[in-house]
C-alpha cells in the first residue's frame, strides 16, 4: 500500500456535522495539520467527502 499525506487547508467551521467527524476519523483536529497515513479504499473514500477542506499528496519512497 502507498501512503498519502493530507493538510487540512480549509477550516470546518459550518460545515455539516457529518464533514466534521469525517476529518476527525481521518485523525485531523486543527488547521495546517498533516497526517501521514496508509492509502486504502476506506480512507480514499473518506478523503473524497471532504476533498474542498484538504491538500492531499502521495508519499514516494
Amino acid at each position: 500500500m502507498s501512503k498519502i499525506r493530507i493538510t487540512q487547508v480549509r477550516s470546518a467551521i459550518n460545515r455539516p456535522k457529518r464533514q466534521k467527524l469525517t476529518l476527525l476519523a481521518l485523525g485531523i483536529k486543527k488547521m495546517n495539520r498533516s497526517r501521514e497515513i496508509e492509502s486504502s479504499p476506506q480512507v480514499l473514500g473518506m478523503i473524497d467527502k471532504v476533498k474542498h477542506l484538504l491538500k492531499v499528496e502521495e508519499i514516494k519512497g
